[in-house]
């Protein structure tokens, strides 16, 4: 999907700056060109079109439907399921998770997509096979789906809703705003689309500094951080292992697929698989680079929380994958 932007990092930073593939500082800024530039798109794309979505289905009719539909929790599977077919990495996910909280979905059905999304996708699943098995692949592929799906439920019975940042209530309310606007005056969608853009811009004037920042945070470790680093803490013999490679890991950025090869060098090493996939999925699910992009959404309060609750639902998960494998 963006393959072409690849290519255009690669040719800034190897052919124009003449810098080194080999060089740390060049891996950390061609990542920093390429994922800057397409989380940048991704929020143009997505505010964009939940803008035009807002227009039509106002904010106030999603949620009252989703609260007086009895869905029992299917909501939050279907959330996690859609997070499935979404190849994106954590940061990636972040724009479609703001223009879920913009259109009014519940909180704890944005986070079952927001965890789901970077853990498993088509791509790390066709990877998955090839390295471990069938087997292990579809244990694994529960394991991601029901992960968003029971932290979502859980994150949603907190009720933390109130720990979002004023820019998002903001944000909201000039949506409702405009929401009613065309409801009252019936406007045409060609006089809307000038309306909606404005919002966008709006929008990623607030969050443009917290995707530099986050993203630059990312192609550090990614250029710095040696591959081998956490294999000490992940030994067989230590019984806090798998909270210890968790917990480690999470500073640390990459998407499935980047990261799905040491994992492979991790297992071969004799590290248990559950510790090897706990270690992932701290990596792809949770990262330092998120959560600058999620501060300008969440307060510190609600990053803490939903950082937690997701830690705890991996080190339960990683556990349960030494046991069964």
């Amino acid at each position: 999907m963006f393959n072409w932007l690849q290519q255009i990092a690669d040719w800034l930073v190897y052919d124009v700056l003449n810098l080194d593939q080999k060089q740390h500082l060049a891996e950390a800024l061609n990542f920093f060109i390429y994922d800057t530039v397409k989380i940048l798109i991704l929020l143009v794309i997505v505010i964009f079109f939940m803008g035009i979505v807002n227009s039509y289905f106002p904010i106030d009719k999603v949620k009252n439907y989703l609260s007086r539909k009895k869905l029992y929790g299917l909501e939050y599977l279907m959330a996690s399921l859609f997070g499935v077919v979404t190849p994106f990495c954590s940061c990636s996910s972040v724009p479609l998770f703001i223009g879920f909280v913009r259109g009014g979905i519940p909180l704890g059905v944005t986070f079952a997509f927001l965890i789901t999304s970077p853990l498993v996708n088509e791509v790390a699943i066709g990877l998955f096979i090839g390295l471990f098995g069938i087997k292990t692949t579809i244990i694994y592929i529960i394991s991601g789906v029901l992960l968003g799906t029971i932290s979502g439920i859980i994150l949603q019975n907190l009720n933390l809703e109130r720990y979002l940042t004023p820019w998002v209530k903001d944000v909201l309310t000039n949506a409702k705003k405009e929401q009613d606007i065309f409801q009252a005056e019936k406007q045409p969608f060609t006089k809307r689309l000038p309306v909606i853009w404005t919002e966008v811009v709006n929008i990623l004037k607030g969050i443009i500094p917290y995707v530099i920042v986050g993203i630059a945070i990312g192609g550090f470790m990614h250029g710095y951080i040696p591959e081998g680093f956490f294999e000490k803490f992940m030994a067989k013999d230590n019984l806090f292992a798998v909270p210890l490679a968790t917990i480690l890991s999470i500073p640390m950025y990459s998407n499935a697929s980047g990261i799905l090869p040491i994992v492979q060098v991790l297992v071969s090493k004799g590290i248990p698989l559950g510790t090897a996939i706990a270690f992932m999925m701290g990596v792809v699910g949770l990262s330092l680079p998120e959560a600058m992009l999620l501060k300008k959404v969440m307060t510190f309060k609600l990053i803490a929380i939903f950082f937690s609750v997701v830690t705890l639902c991996i080190i339960i998960s990683g556990y349960l994958f030494n046991i069964i494998l």
